[in-house]
Parts: structure tokens; C-alpha cells; sequence
């Protein structure tokens, strides 16, 4: 890498440290205390950032110990990953599903119990977004230290601020305790759908009932978590665990991103307890289990295709590109329609969240026009990574399938 590219590279990493928290302290601020108006963030805008609290500080803490202890201590099946570079492949042990169960169970005893308030993760949001990135912050100081001495020889060649950015190793490991895998679903996917369900008891208890769209985008929300977690085993094949480094970019994105801002549509809601017309209400299901029944069938086609090449798909003998890799590249069903028909499955899915909110505000439909521009970018660096991975095997499954994402459009 050059030095001009490098060091465009490391203002880049300087601005996404800086500015990724900023973004989620504006979404926090602009939902609880403007209405999730798109304010100007001023001084006085930025004066509602909240401190971390002692509750969020010790919720937190026991927060991701209790997790890690599930996902060390629950029984559950031990398979293993992708190859590595070097022809390792490390063993993952999958639990979530049950981790979910039992947390959630737990969480509904302790409030039915009276030993905290069903609304407290609304009233302490503001302050675990602050405790959230802050321990992202500082655990990823940490996280390089420790990364270092499993690192290969490429990885030891990033500076600092690269391997704090992006990852000082692929996959830092406490003996079979694997972080990145541990981090990418149980302290963020858990506690996104505990958000959820608080935010949910917050408007029951600030105006006497549940709204359908408040019903409705917690369905969708823990349909995908819980569907995320029976299919666990198909996280160990995604772009995140076979070739991302484990820093902040990554660690951000999971433990603070996912919890915070992709529930945004339900802290609208908790202000905005009006119900939804039955045909606003059923068409946004209706969206919502298609984006659904792509994604999921999608993914199942492609999954099971890996294990047995010859399971016909849609009744019929699946079709395939035979690359001298030695890789087969699917054309039946779903992926021969486009190269990523789960991406529009998933997107329709997100879209359906915010339609919840109806069209008062912008804000709640920013998650449908970010993931637009992360499933394209996602896109466009799988491609490019399996055009030099499979050179003209490559160039023959795009003659074949078309279509990135959208049939027709895209």
C-alpha cells in the first residue's frame, strides 16, 4: 500500500472512531428528546448526551458476563467453520437459540417479580448508548494488545491504529472461547430484542396499551433474532466470521450498533402509541413475511446446497457453475433469479420495520436507506473478491446470473 493510500486510509479509521458513536448519541438525543426530528446538533443538542449511569454501568457488566457464561456453559452442538487461510478450521459451539429462550424467560421472571421496572432499558438509553461505546472504546485498546500475539505475520504488519480499527488477528480466541463469534450474536442480537420488549412495556405503561405497530415491528424484530438463531450454524459461513478481522469497525458494529439503532422504529413507537388503518397493518405483515420467505428460503437453498449438491431445488435438479477452484457455483432456484436474492429479502424486511412508524418523520426510515448502501457495497466486495478468487469461472456465472440483487433493476 502506498503511502498517500494508507494515510487516507487512517483518516478514514480516525473519523469512523469519532464519528460512529457521534451518530448513535444523534439518533438516541433526536428520538428521546426532539420527536426523531432531524434536529441541528448543537450545543444545546449535544448537552442531552447522558453520562453512564451506575444501573447502565452494572446492567451492562453482568449483561455480557451472563451471556459469555451461557454460551460457555448451555449444552449445544459443536461444529466446525469455514477453512482457514492455513487449512485450520476452528470449532464453534452453537447454543443461541436456547440462550435466547432462557434469557428472555429470565428477564420476564425478574420483572414479574418486581426486581426492575419492564421499561427500564427505555429509561436508561440514552446512558447504556454512552456505556456501550465507551466499553467498545476502551475493550478494543485491549483487544489489540491481546490480538497481537495470535496474529500472522500480515496481521503484525498493521500499525496500530489498523489493528485497532480493523483488528490486530481474524479470530482472538480466550482458549476455545471464540470473541468475534461471541460478540457478532449474544450481548447485541440478545439484548436488541430485551430492547424491544421494554421499549414495548414503556408504551403500555405511558398510555394504557400495546399499538399494533408496536405489536408488529416486535414480531418482525424477534422473528428475525429468533430465525437468525435456528440457523446458527449458517453465521459461520458469512463475509463477517470467514474474513473480518475482530477490532472496532467490527466490535462497534455489533455490541453497539445492532441493539441501538436498529430498534429505533420501536422508540418511535413508544411516543406515538396510534394504531395503524387494518389494511396500513396488513399490508406491512404481508411485506414483511415476503421479505421473510425470500431471505429465509434463500438462504436454506443455498445452505443446503453446500452440504448436498444434488437436493433438487423448486422439485428440479439444482444447476451449477463447476470452477477449477473446485468450488460449485449455484444457478437454480433463488440464486439463479439474482447473485444475492436474501439481500432484497432482507432489505424488504427492514423496510417493513419503519413503515410501522408511518411517513410523520424521516428518521425512522434511516435504516432501510443505510442497509441499501451497505447490502450494495456488501455486494460489490463479494464480487469482487470472487472475481479474482475464480477469474473467468467468475465472469461465466455473471453472463448467467445477471441480476445482482433486484431481478431487473439491479
Amino acid at each position: 500500500m502506498s503511502p498517500r493510500k494508507r494515510a487516507l486510509f487512517n483518516i478514514s479509521f480516525v473519523g469512523m472512531i469519532v464519528g460512529l458513536p457521534l451518530l448513535t448519541w444523534y439518533f438516541a438525543i433526536s428520538f428521546v428528546h426532539y420527536d426523531a426530528a432531524l434536529a441541528w446538533p448543537d450545543v444545546a443538542f449535544w448537552s442531552h448526551i447522558q453520562p453512564p449511569s451506575v444501573a447502565s454501568v452494572g446492567f451492562y457488566v453482568l449483561w455480557v458476563a451472563f451471556q459469555a457464561l451461557l454460551a460457555v456453559w448451555l449444552p449445544g452442538r459443536t461444529v466446525e467453520g469455514a477453512p482457514l487461510p492455513d487449512g485450520r478450521r476452528l470449532d464453534y459451539r452453537l447454543n443461541g437459540l436456547l440462550a435466547l429462550a432462557l434469557t428472555i424467560g429470565l428477564a420476564l421472571a425478574v420483572v414479574g417479580l418486581g426486581g426492575v421496572p419492564a421499561g427500564l432499558l427505555f429509561d436508561e438509553f440514552g446512558a447504556l448508548v454512552t456505556t456501550t461505546n465507551l466499553v467498545v472504546l476502551l475493550g478494543c485498546v485491549w483487544l489489540v494488545a491481546f490480538g497481537r500475539r495470535q496474529a500472522n505475520a500480515a496481521e503484525r504488519r498493521l500499525n496500530l491504529l489498523e489493528a485497532y480499527t480493523v483488528g490486530a488477528c481474524r479470530n482472538p480466541r480466550i482458549g476455545r472461547f471464540d470473541l468475534k463469534f461471541f460478540c457478532e450474536s449474544r450481548p447485541s442480537m440478545i439484548l436488541w430484542v430485551l430492547v424491544d420488549v421494554s421499549l414495548a412495556a414503556k408504551q403500555l405503561e405511558l398510555h394504557g396499551s400495546v399499538s399494533n405497530a408496536m405489536i408488529l415491528v416486535c414480531f418482525f424484530q424477534i422473528l428475525y433474532v429468533a430465525d437468525y438463531f435456528c440457523f446458527e450454524d449458517a453465521i459461520l459461513t458469512t463475509w463477517d466470521i470467514k474474513h473480518e478481522n475482530f477490532g472496532f469497525m467490527l466490535g462497534w458494529g455489533c455490541l453497539v450498533w445492532i441493539p441501538f439503532a436498529y430498534s429505533l422504529q420501536p422508540l418511535y413507537l413508544v411516543a406515538h402509541p396510534e394504531p395503524l388503518p387494518w389494511w396500513g397493518a396488513g399490508g406491512v405483515l404481508l411485506l414483511n413475511l415476503l421479505g421473510f420467505t425470500i431471505f429465509r428460503s434463500s438462504n436454506l437453498q443455498k445452505h443446503r446446497f453446500s452440504s448436498d449438491p444434488m437436493e433438487p431445488i423448486w422439485g428440479e435438479k439444482p444447476e451449477f457453475i463447476q470452477t477449477q477452484h473446485g468450488n460449485l457455483l449455484l444457478t437454480s432456484g433463488w440464486w439463479g433469479i439474482s447473485r444475492h436474492s436474501n439481500y432484497l429479502g432482507d432489505w424488504l424486511m427492514g423496510l417493513s420495520w419503519s413503515l410501522t412508524c408511518g411517513f410523520g418523520r424521516l428518521l425512522p426510515y434511516f435504516y432501510p436507506f443505510y442497509f441499501a448502501i451497505l447490502l450494495i457495497h456488501r455486494e460489490w466486495r463479494d464480487g469482487k473478491h470472487c472475481a479474482k478468487k475464480y477469474g473467468a469461472d467468475w465472469s461465466r456465472y455473471t453472463a448467467k446470473v445477471r441480476w445482482r440483487i433486484i431481478p431487473g433493476i439491479y
